[in-house]
């Protein structure tokens, strides 16, 4: 008569099952994405750096989760980074790195806030629970100036110097709206958006000119 199995050998033989199925399940869903792939050019035609492309839909919005560890620090008097992009929902802290205080403040719809004179890193980060561009200020140095962009998608990117590309990898198939924003572009201007299909596989294009930039 045959041993009856162990609960041991069974509880790995169940193990073994659910890793095969959990890759299964990784492979099917990397065998529907695409890479999609932008080039950005300004009014005459020229490659643009430091665009921020993003991907929006429902599907994507579902997707959203918030980014952790996330500085926008002050140095030498700037913000830096000076375009930072988070996806809805994330905290960011305000390091000052700066001998000097700092008043750092926003009046924009998407995130109203203002941490008042302070050295090192406030107790509290800044929660970005808005999609949209925020643009920040120091109350005590007028010439400080930085973005925050907050999108409501984990599927975005910055065009690259020289070659004004971006590239976007493993998306979901399906009907998106490409928005495409610039820190020239005039304060309150919304990001273009234009339609775009990504293919359940291989390369999906698509070209952007903005035009209106500032100097």
């Amino acid at each position: 008569m045959a041993a009856t199995p162990s609960l041991a050998w069974k509880a790995s033989k169940a193990a073994t099952a659910a890793a095969f199925g959990v890759l299964a399940a990784a492979c099917a869903g990397a065998a529907h994405a695409a890479t999609v792939v932008v080039d950005v050019q300004d009014a005459a035609g020229k490659p643009l750096a430091d665009a921020i492309v993003f991907l929006e839909s429902a599907e994507a919005r579902r997707q959203v989760r918030p980014q952790p560890g996330v500085d926008m620090a002050q140095e030498a008097r700037k913000f830096v980074p000076g375009v930072l992009v988070v996806p809805v929902g994330t905290e960011v802290r305000f390091p000052n790195r700066d001998t000097v205080r700092h008043h750092v403040y926003s009046f924009s719809p998407a995130k109203k806030f203002e941490l008042k004179l302070y050295t090192g890193t406030p107790a509290n980060p800044v929660v970005f629970d808005r999609p949209g561009v925020v643009v920040l200020g120091c109350n005590i140095h007028d010439a400080m100036v930085g973005w925050i962009l907050v999108v409501d998608t984990p599927h975005y990117a910055r065009s690259a110097a020289g070659s004004g590309r971006v590239q976007i990898d493993n998306v979901p198939p399906g009907h998106y709206t490409l928005r495409t924003w610039h820190e020239r572009l005039p304060v309150g201007a919304p990001p273009l958006e234009q339609p775009l299909s990504v293919p359940a596989s291989g390369t999906g294009n698509a070209q952007v000119r903005l035009t209106g930039l500032q100097p």
